[in-house]
């Protein structure tokens, strides 16, 4: 490993291909970490293959857009190969996310479309990418969002030219099938047919170019299995979009990269739309509040809301009741600008019906139905059906987030799972359902948390907690999370909650 390469200090190897190293390195002088490209000793004195690694600079640095990795400075070695430095990506590659099998299907969609609008970036100013593989579909973060970059552009070649190419160039499994023809005339069709590819791969766990597709040289001999056939549960029109970015006559697929994009993000707006109607419905049987039962939390809340031991809750956290005063929860003061206090009915996820302490806070409580928008929140009900033995209720799915496993908690003399759902939708809006048990007959109670950040705050809201009940032993807001190698598990995990 070098030390350094020009006036950057090399830490590890990126990655090595064909043709080049790629090394990560420090910018001292910026302070900044950058990649460095590295043409292979063996090729640095072949004319054609040094012309082209000066062109992918070239064009890295003329299109100069945040949707592909950045060229920021050149030079050669002492022995006299090149390199360029880039845009250092910390958020990996496709390639190694799909080693974990296929993604959340709205994050591959939104994904896709990422990818298909930093491809049309090239486009735009008449440059064919001709190798688009998971290996080069690079993450990074900015202001807090996940971004898609397009790196390696060793193989693009202008659109102008294109009708001229003589030499096979491509990766199996992503190349249109003129692209495995020299002279096949090829143009920003081919680049729409490997995006589709890749989407198709993000939603499936394989490319289109696999072996129960039949290969014939370097492309799929039949057209690809419908995605829903590989994955039950994907819709119908995902299928359509996608398999039109794959179709074998290029005049019958996407007409542009951009196009392409458009109709992923449509794809989006459904799912989320009927994620959002199914959420409403829910939410709305959830809480059965009188007309005007919406209340704006004085701000002397702030001051007066300490209730409890010291240190029950941070500095800056509000606590909020419902109207029997049986439930209270702290939350951020930020949060706590609406209350809904009059309670819920439990039968809505399945348990006991009836009339039951409940409350909802949240900043803005008209937006709270909808899981796609930036409101945090808390949902706090109370209901003697949930005690020991009783059936797990039914709650909502989070479809489009990442679950991640249920964890025993304690509370007082309640005692719990906790499941949470992150990166819903591709956003860093996380959702946590909590189920409570007491240890008698009295009141169990569930809890929903929305967060909007990138900030866990679960077990300092449910540290928070108190349950005013007789029959269950007063909350000390000790909030203990018992060890995730716990044998014993309460009987509400049994049944994992289902979608609302």
């Amino acid at each position: 490993m070098p030390h350094k390469i020009g006036r950057y200090r090399v830490t590890r190897r990126l990655g090595s291909g064909a043709f080049a190293t790629v090394w990560l390195a420090e910018d001292d002088a910026l302070e900044s970490s950058v990649a460095i490209k590295v043409l292979a000793d063996n090729w640095a004195h072949q004319a054609d293959i040094r012309a082209r690694f000066g062109q992918e600079a070239r064009i890295m640095r003329r299109a100069d857009s945040e949707r592909l990795v950045r060229v920021l400075d050149i030079g050669e070695l002492p022995d006299g190969r090149p390199y360029f430095v880039m845009t250092y990506a910390a958020g990996g590659t496709l390639a190694d996310r799909l080693a974990a099998g296929p993604m959340l299907v709205p994050h591959a969609l939104r994904t896709g479309a990422d990818i298909a609008r930093s491809v049309a970036v090239l486009h735009e100013i008449g440059v064919l990418h001709r190798d688009l593989k998971p290996s080069n579909v690079l993450f990074d973060r900015a202001a807090d969002e996940e971004r898609v970059l397009v790196a390696d552009l060793g193989l693009a070649k202008a659109i102008a030219h294109a009708s001229g190419f003589t030499v096979v160039a491509g990766t199996p499994g992503y190349m249109a099938p003129e692209q495995a023809r020299p002279g096949g005339g090829l143009d920003v069709r081919a680049d729409v047919y490997a995006i589709g590819a890749l989407t198709y791969h993000m939603l499936t766990g394989r490319a289109p170019g696999t072996a129960e597709h039949g290969l014939v040289g370097s492309v799929p001999s039949r057209p690809a299995l419908r995605p829903s056939k590989l994955r039950p549960g994907i819709p119908t029109y995902v299928d359509e979009v996608v398999l039109r970015a794959l179709h074998r006559d290029p005049h019958r697929r996407w007409a542009s990269a951009a196009a392409f994009a458009e109709a992923l993000d449509k794809t989006v707006d459904i799912a989320r739309a009927r994620d959002q109607v199914r959420a409403h419905r829910w939410r709305r049987r959830a809480l059965r509040v009188p007309a005007g039962a919406v209340t704006i939390v004085a701000a002397t809340l702030a001051l007066s809301g300490s209730a409890g031991p010291a240190g029950a809750f941070a500095p800056g956290w509000v606590r909020v009741s419902d109207a029997s005063s049986m439930l209270s929860i702290a939350v951020p003061a930020g949060w706590a600008k609406q209350l809904k206090d009059a309670g819920w009915n439990p039968g809505t996820v399945r348990l006991a019906p009836g009339q039951a302490p409940g409350l909802l806070v949240g900043p803005d409580l008209s937006a709270w139905p909808d899981p796609g928008s930036g409101v945090p929140g808390v949902f706090a009900g109370a209901s003697r059906s949930l005690g020991a033995g009783q059936a797990a209720p039914a709650l909502p799915a989070h479809n489009g987030c990442t679950p991640h496993p249920a964890r025993p908690v304690a509370v007082g003399g309640l005692t719990g799972w906790v499941r949470a759902w992150a990166g819903c939708h591709g956003t860093s809006i996380s959702f946590s359902e909590v189920l409570l048990t007491p240890a008698d007959n009295g009141y169990g109670v569930y809890i929903q948390i929305k967060q909007v950040d990138q900030i866990e705050r679960t077990d300092q809201i449910l540290d928070s907690l108190r349950v005013k009940n007789s029959l269950v032993p007063q909350a000390t807001g000790s909030g203990t999370v018992i060890p995730r190698s716990a044998p014993d598990r309460p009987s509400l995990a049994a049944t994992p909650p289902q979608s609302g």
